[in-house]
């Protein structure tokens, strides 16, 4: 009995193991000494990350010469192709080579796609000639982008399978078995978009200036330099990570909890749920991940562990399951609506990147009498998530644990549908201010001016990015705690990817939008809603589209809430 207490003192009790594989010592590895590492590669990442995306619709229209129509869906398809990629990586992590392993072999491959893409801007061979806005420019050769386009999609690539595994190992840092450490957990999940924010910060500031007044080659560099100490930060840190090893294919375990539940649909479930096949107590039904408790939804699951006399000769997996690997499956289901329910979200978010930089792009920028970029009002988004986090996590939520009684304050999923309202207030303030945009070049004359400076100050855009960004700590924040939390120990870096996979269907679908949109509007000779004339496009018009979308989804997501049920699991015994 002393013994194993002394091991429950000595060692994490959630499966975690170090470098070696051994069972990790809560003395020498995780908690914040282990994290910070993680939190500061994250932030580097960011940097490199949000160089490119903050700016890259201008790097389109301004360099390789593309419309503005076509500049957005492509920066569209490629911030969904940079999050679509979240799956192949925690799916790699899961199956084959574990959360550390999977960030490692992601961030030297996110390096390489850099140095391509700094030296694709650096060469006059692989970028188009300048020439002045307003004019007949000379498109970039298939040749320029296609080098251009095979280094930025490979950055992407290497992006999005980074981001789930960085993530959930940095979480795995904190023993949920252990009441001192899952608070920190919570904890945790504000500090690593915090984190993330911060190279935001830098990326917006820094690089774009650098892009916009000396060079897009000195802007990429900059981030290739910062992936490069990110590598090295990350690497440092090895000796003190917790990790969840590979627990095996999880697609294959769904697959059979599929099959065995179509050959057992015939049998009638059993009343005692303590009938159906589960492991000895002492092992782990999935390895390195704890067992899941039974829940009674979605029960024609159970199916797959009914024991019939001829399953006890020798287990198939193909006919028999645990409990637990049907939990995983049932988790997978239960989250599917919220997921779902976030592509909306993200459809508005990506907003963010392509159409309110062309609205700033014909506004006036300067600061007294300094010029700043379009895409350097992103900083407001990003100093509304500095501000509203710590506000969220020291103020409101104390405030509303008296309420709730809940100890997070909100629950994950009310703290998702906050944001969701939140951003709607984003689009209707955004198509307000559009209202005033076309006005002012509508009373000075400039309809049909497209490259002229209207005299209307940029930083009218600023509350809408506030609020995008205030909108991003309750549902990113909300997103990326509630997957980690509600995935199984042998699917997290899977799970956890479910946010950049909404994300990535979000900037898809609203690709899609905006080509809907453009050709629907613009039949007939009209001129469409998104048009490269903005002065004669009616940006409004979208966004109070997009604004009584959001609140239809809003609803959708309160139903799918309510009737939401939590993963409830097992501790491990001490061996």
């Amino acid at each position: 009995m002393e013994t194993a207490t002394r091991d429950d003192d000595l060692y994490t009790k959630d499966g975690t193991v170090d470098i070696c594989g051994r069972r990790a010592t809560r003395a020498s590895t995780g908690l914040w000494k282990a994290a910070g590492f993680v939190l500061v590669n994250q932030a580097l990442v960011s940097v490199t990350y949000y160089g490119i995306y903050n700016n890259l619709v201008r790097y389109l229209t301004n360099v390789l010469h593309q419309s503005n129509a076509t500049a957005a869906s492509n920066v569209n398809l490629w911030t969904g192709t940079s999050s679509i990629t979240a799956l192949i990586g925690g799916f790699i992590s899961d199956s084959y080579l574990g959360r550390y392993w999977t960030t490692t072999l992601f961030l030297f491959v996110y390096l390489l796609g850099m140095i391509l893409l700094t030296l694709s801007a650096a060469l006059p061979s692989l970028k188009p000639p300048s020439c002045d806005t307003g004019v007949d420019c000379q498109p970039a050769s298939p040749a320029q982008t296609g080098v251009f386009f095979f280094a930025v999609y490979l950055g992407g690539l290497a992006s999005g399978a980074y981001q789930p595994c960085n993530s959930s190992l940095g979480a795995d840092q904190f023993d949920e078995e252990n009441p001192d450490e899952l608070p920190k957990m919570t904890a945790y999940f504000n500090w690593f978009y915090q984190s993330m924010t911060v190279g935001a910060l830098l990326a917006s500031t820094l690089v774009l200036y650098t892009q916009e007044n000396v060079s897009w080659s000195f802007g990429f560099g900059i981030c290739t330099i910062a992936m490069g100490l990110a590598v090295v930060v990350f690497l440092i840190g090895t000796p003190l990570y917790r990790n969840h090893g590979p627990g095996g294919n999880p697609l294959v375990r769904v697959f059979q909890v599929l099959v065995a539940t179509v050959r057992k649909m015939g049998l009638k479930n059993p009343n005692d749920a303590s009938l159906l096949y589960e492991v000895a107590d002492d092992k782990p039904s999935i390895k390195g991940s704890r067992k899941i408790q039974h829940t009674t939804n979605f029960q024609f699951l159970d199916k797959a562990a009914i024991i019939l006399p001829s399953d006890l000769e020798e287990v198939n997996p193909w006919r028999l399951c645990t409990v637990s690997q049907v939990e995983e499956v049932k988790c997978i289901i239960r989250m599917l609506p919220i997921l779902l329910s976030s592509i909306v979200y993200s459809i508005v978010y990506s907003q963010m990147a392509t159409l309110f930089l062309e609205q700033g792009g014909t506004m006036d920028t300067h600061l007294g009498r300094y010029k700043i970029p379009p895409g350097s009002l992103s900083v407001f988004e990003n100093l509304s998530i500095l501000v509203c986090t710590p506000t969220y996590e020291w103020f409101l939520v104390p405030l509303l644990r008296r309420f709730t009684k809940h100890p997070k304050g909100l629950t994950d999923l009310q703290r998702i549908g906050t944001g969701l309202f939140v951003i709607m207030l984003s689009m209707v303030v955004a198509a307000l201010v559009e209202i005033r945009r076309l006005g002012v070049a509508r009373d000075h004359g400039q309809l049909d001016s497209p490259a002229a400076v209207l005299p209307m100050s940029v930083f009218w855009l600023v509350p809408q990015y506030f609020l995008v960004g205030a909108s991003e700590v309750f549902t990113f924040i909300g997103l990326i705690e509630f997957f980690y939390d509600e995935s199984p120990d042998g699917m997290r870096a899977l799970g956890s990817s479910f946010q950049l996979t909404a994300l990535a269907c979000g900037n898809y679908s609203s690709s899609l939008v905006v080509t809907i949109v453009n050709g629907v509007t613009g039949r007939r000779g009209h001129t469409s809603w998104i048009a490269d004339n903005l002065n004669r496009a009616h940006f409004d018009y979208f966004y109070w589209m997009l604004a009584v979308v959001t609140g239809i989804d809003l609803v959708f997501f309160m139903v799918c809430a309510y009737f939401y049920k939590y993963i409830k699991t097992v501790s491990f015994s001490n061996e």
